[in-house]
This record gives C-alpha cells, structure tokens and sequence, in this order.
C-alpha cells in the first residue's frame, strides 16, 4: 500500500513537473462522440478540447459527421462517416477512415495522438499513428463490456473485453478517470494506466440557481422534497433500483411531500413513465437550464453501477445536492458518508435505499450535508485536470512511435 503510494505521488510529481515545460503541441483527438452530444464523454472531451486550445496547443478534432451537420472539415476539424450504434439510439459509430488519415497525417503530422473511443474510427486511428510512428495515448472512458449485458450481448463480454486490452496495450498510456477503475483494468491485464480524473464547473452548476418558480413547475414548494436524477435512461444505469428507492421513501416517510424528478431521456422512458406515473420527466436540458435543475432539487440518486467516473455526481455536489450513490468510481472519490454525501457498498441494494432515508429522516442532517457537498466540489475546477492531461500528452510527445502492429 504504502509502495503504491509512494509510486503515485511520484508519478504526479513528475507529471506536474512536466507541466511546467510544455512547449505548444499539435494533438490531433480523436472520438465517436464530442459536443453537442449529451454524455458523460462528450462532456469531457468538450472540457479538455477547450482547455488545451486555452493554453495554447494546436488542436485538430477527429469525429463523424453528426445529425443534420452541415460544417465542411478544415486544419481542425476532421469529419468522417458515422452509423448508428445498435441499442443506443442518439450515438453513432465512426466509420474506419484509414486511408482517409494516414493522408492527412501524412501532410500534416501531430506530435501526438490522443483515442477517447475505441470503435472503427478510434482502431483506424490507431493503425494509421502506429504506421506513421506517430505517439498514442489513449482514455478509457466507457465500460462497454459491462454494457455488453445488459444489451443481450453477455456472451460477448470477454471477446469484448480482449479487444479492448489489446487496443489500449499499443498506445503508449492509457488514461482512466478513478483508482477502482484503474485497478479493476490492471487486474484484466491493461497496461501503462495514469489517472486522469474529471473536474466541475462550479461556476455553472451552483445552489444560487436555484429557482422556486421551476420548483413550482414540479409541483412542489420550498418545504417539500426534489428528489432527483439526471443522466440517460437506459437498462446499463440500473434505473430499477431507482424506481424502488423512491417508492420505499414514499412509503417510509410519509411526513415527507415528495416528488421524483428525472432529467435525461433514452430507450426505458416510456417504460419509467408507466412505472411512475407521478414523476417528472424533463427529457435533456444543457447548459444554464441543466444547472437550474439540479439546483431546484434536494435528494440526487445515483443508482449507476456501471460508470468509469460518473460526471453528473460531481455537478450534483457542485449544486448543492445530498447524493446517494454506491462507493466506486467518482462517488469513492469525492464523497465521505455522512459528511458531504451518504454511501453504499457496490451492490447493496438494500443499503443504497436506507442510505437515501438517513439522509432524508433528519432535516438538519440533509441540510449540513449539502452545505458540505458544495464546499467540496466548489474546489473540483478543471484547469488542474487539463494541466495533467497536458503533461501526460507532452510527455507521450517525446517518445517514437511504438510501429505497425
């Protein structure tokens, strides 16, 4: 344990050190997914994309065309096909742009190449830098092959997941948001993994927004319970638990006026509306609404089990929320029970329940816990974040390409 440590922080020592030096770098970035986009994913890469094109880096975007886009590609924009991703309605696949690449990298190469997603378009990528010697790293942002299951596809998982070690194995790091993920990764024989964790704007998302006339919308006053969700609505996001996590409260502190209110869509909509006639769907907000929402609630719950981080945890505290999730992925992170959140065992289901009623049987208990919650992610910016992912992507820079497969 304490070797473990003592190799980390010196990891980190030497990655801020090289933050300190890094020249201006051309990254090219490639992903499935990107802005405007509503995912955890996009989110991110939207942040970091921004951020280096702050601190002065040339950046150009690798992605398939989206809906109705019209945009030609230019030196920062690279526009290739894209396919609908089956079971996943609003995603799509990039096409495998090999040749496509291997052009214009060969006209034009960055000093390092950074793969957020590993469908066609991230392996054509990847082919085409290792032909060309050209540095990779890549992130590890999506479980897909924790996916895999709940989409009829469990037969696949271990296919799955050998494709996935061997893709992130030929890049020179792979990026992962949290320590379990990290760990869980080392244990299925990933290599060369760093932590890259995920940042808030707290600015954005933040208790003044809170607004009574949105409350009022929900049918709710000042004095009684949100309890709210935010995130897609799909089978991988073990929304059933939040169906009877509500229903228990309901049942159990009848003195409680409470309401659900779910913000996000996907596939199981129709069905949560069937098994919730009195919730509130909001469908997909963004931007200054999205922060308007989590601010006019009280309770966030976070049923996932299948996250590499979580990204809507960390706007929920940034709001001002009391968050029941389970302690892994961003919740092992930012959250200590009691303090600045309440926290259940990776699968106790029972426990994440009587954990949303601690927080809700003491109202003083509720309110010292939101005051907490946004004291902590109040400090969460992300300007460290992209100084590390500036560092690992300079350091990567000055490394030869690791050659053909």
């Amino acid at each position: 344990m304490i070797r473990s440590l003592t190799r980390h922080v010196r990891a980190m020592a030497s990655v801020q050190t090289a933050a300190m030096n890094v020249t201006s770098l051309h990254i090219a970035l490639v992903s499935e997914t990107y802005p405007p986009e509503v995912n955890g994913v996009a989110n991110t890469l939207g942040r970091l994309c921004q951020g280096l094109r702050d601190r002065g880096h040339r950046l150009q975007l690798v992605r398939p065309r989206q809906v109705d886009e019209t945009g030609a590609s230019n030196d920062e924009l690279l526009l290739t096909r894209g396919w609908p991703l089956p079971g996943y309605a609003g995603l799509q696949w990039g096409q495998s742009s090999l040749h496509k690449l291997l052009r214009r990298w060969q006209r034009n190469r960055p000093d390092v190449l950074y793969i957020a997603t590993e469908g066609p378009l991230g392996l054509s990528a990847l082919r085409a830098a290792r032909r060309l010697g050209i540095p990779v790293v890549s992130g590890f942002h999506t479980n897909f092959q924790q996916y895999s299951d709940h989409y009829g596809l469990g037969l696949l998982t271990r296919l799955l997941t050998g494709y996935l070690r061997w893709f992130h194995n030929r890049s020179r790091l792979t990026l992962v948001p949290s320590p379990s993920q990290r760990l869980e990764l080392q244990r299925r024989g990933f290599e060369r993994l760093e932590l890259l964790a995920r940042g808030v704007d707290g600015q954005l998302f933040h208790p003044t927004r809170r607004s009574s006339e949105l409350r009022a919308t929900w049918g709710l006053t000042e004095n009684e319970t949100a309890i709210l969700h935010v995130g897609r609505l799909a089978a991988e996001k073990n929304l059933q638990l939040l169906v009877r996590t509500y229903q228990v409260l309901k049942l159990s502190l009848p003195q409680r006026r409470m309401k659900l209110v779910i913000v996000g869509d996907g596939p199981l909509r129709a069905q949560l509306e069937q098994e919730l006639p009195d919730a509130v769907f909001c469908g997909v907000q963004r931007g200054e609404e999205l922060a308007t929402h989590y601010a006019s609630g009280d309770l966030f719950l976070f049923p996932s089990l299948s996250e590499t981080f979580g990204n809507v945890l960390l706007e929920a505290l940034a709001s001002g929320l009391g968050v029941v999730a389970f302690d892994q992925a961003a919740a092992a992170l930012h959250i200590r029970h009691g303090h600045n959140g309440a926290l259940a065992s990776p699968g106790d289901e029972q426990a994440f329940i009587e954990a949303a009623q601690w927080l809700l049987q003491d109202s003083e208990s509720l309110r010292r816990t939101r005051l907490n919650a946004r004291q902590h992610a109040g400090k969460q910016g992300w300007s460290q974040i992209i100084a590390q992912f500036e560092a690992h992507l300079h350091q990567a820079s000055l490394l030869p390409g690791m050659g053909q497969p």
